[in-house]
């Protein structure tokens, strides 16, 4: 069984596989985007760094409809490490049982009973972990909506120390991922790292022991994912504890490829110099290159896209703040665009403001069904085009720090 994820969903997937009681391996990959030619040589140094572009994998096992396992693709053992760390346990295997590890299919699985074996950990401590882990796993592959996958009917992971039922376990990830989708866009992802950004209002804001937490945690070396594992907590729940920091501008959230490249700025969200990036979707040429004159002297990075279906793959690479798009377009029209991009988890909250010809009611009804924030009429002037762009983005939260908001949360580091 195989097939593209815009056919079937991780969910549906994962029903079929329970209510057929199937054994065996499940692979998924995620699409991976390929910087473009027709990118800028400034735009491709943005994006080959980008965390999202990299083409990720995972394995989910199987035994009799039930979980018994999971892991990334290219997992190394580090993931199991930093569950341990919670656990206090500090491993030393030989170079040589390493190396036979890394041979393992299930590195990750043979590495936990090598462990087991030795009584470096008990069978409790080793199905905490595990569950941690495919968790984890299911957090990200319910999370995807582009990518391919191919289930392979063998026989099971062996030996097996517990199995997960699908269906409570998924509906619990799904309602968390619910709640992770109010963090966005401070939040964005499990793999971004928190970093002190405003230390000076950090001190004169909270007690000195939450400070002094923060500043133990927030290093722009740990991620969120990392952070769970050492304290032994979901990713949701981590990520309500800093949201308030991140959401008043204390902390900020960055990838790890935005730290440790030179050739990238290391706080591009934050960077003074950083402007939103807003893309146009019109097949006429004209009308791009209007957006494009009034928008950039304001200090917006406008791009113009004529090509609707090559803009759709783009617009992927690309991460714009905002997206003007025409409705009337041949091959593919902008409700279209529209709601395929609302189907994308990276395109839920970003921006989109439909352009038409026709001032009628119809129109704006249709584009408010797919998904579209706002729409303007054709043909506009400056005025129309700037207020309608500076409603939607906030030029100083792009160019400087998140804009910054008083927030009450129950939720501190302390309890940690």
């Amino acid at each position: 069984m195989q097939g593209n994820l815009d056919e079937i969903d991780i969910r549906s997937l994962l029903q079929l596989i329970e209510l057929g009681q199937r054994t065996g391996e499940l692979l998924v990959r995620a699409d991976s985007f390929h910087n473009s030619n027709k990118l800028s040589s400034d735009e491709a140094i943005r994006h080959q760094y980008d965390y999202h572009c990299k083409q990720q994998s995972w394995f989910v096992f199987f035994l009799n409809g039930q979980i018994i396992y999971c892991q990334e693709g290219d997992s190394s053992l580090s993931g199991i490490n930093e569950y341990l760390r919670h656990y206090r346990v500090e491993i030393r295997l030989e170079d040589l049982q390493l190396a036979s590890l890394g041979s393992l299919h299930a590195a990750e699985y043979g590495y936990l009973w090598v462990l087991l074996e030795r009584n470096i950990i008990n069978p409790q401590v080793a199905r905490n972990i595990i569950h941690g882990l495919v968790h984890e796993t299911l957090f990200d592959l319910l999370s995807l909506h582009e990518g391919s996958f191919i289930f392979h009917q063998s026989s099971a992971l062996t030996p097996q120390l517990t199995t997960l039922e699908i269906a409570p376990l998924v509906a619990k990830i799904a309602k968390q991922l619910q709640e992770w989708k109010q963090l966005y866009p401070h939040i964005q992802s499990p793999d971004q790292l928190p970093m002190l950004a405003d230390a000076v209002q950090l001190n004169s804001s909270l007690p000195a022991e939450t400070v002094n937490k923060l500043k133990h945690w927030a290093d722009g070396k740990t991620s969120l994912r990392q952070l769970a594992r050492y304290l032994n907590r979901d990713i949701l729940t981590v990520a309500k504890v800093i949201y308030p920091y991140v959401q008043q501008g204390w902390l900020q959230l960055v990838y790890s490829n935005t730290i440790n490249n030179s050739n990238y700025p290391q706080k591009l969200a934050v960077e003074e110099n950083y402007r939103a990036r807003i893309v146009c979707i019109d097949d006429t040429t004209t009308i791009g290159e209007t957006v494009e004159s009034i928008l950039q002297p304001q200090g917006y990075e406008a791009i113009a896209l004529t090509n609707p279906l090559e803009a759709l793959s783009l617009v992927f690479k690309l991460k714009p703040d905002l997206i003007l798009c025409d409705i009337t377009m041949p091959d593919l029209d902008g409700y279209e665009i529209c709601a395929m991009l609302r189907h994308a988890t990276a395109f839920r909250l970003v921006p989109i403001i439909m352009l038409t010809g026709k001032d009628q009611f119809i129109d704006r009804v249709r584009a408010r069904m797919v998904g579209a924030t706002d729409y303007l009429t054709k043909p506009f002037g400056d005025t129309e085009l700037l207020m309608l762009v500076e409603k939607y983005i906030n030029v100083k939260s792009t160019t400087g720090a998140h804009k910054r908001h008083n927030t009450n949360s129950k939720f501190s580091p302390e309890k940690y």
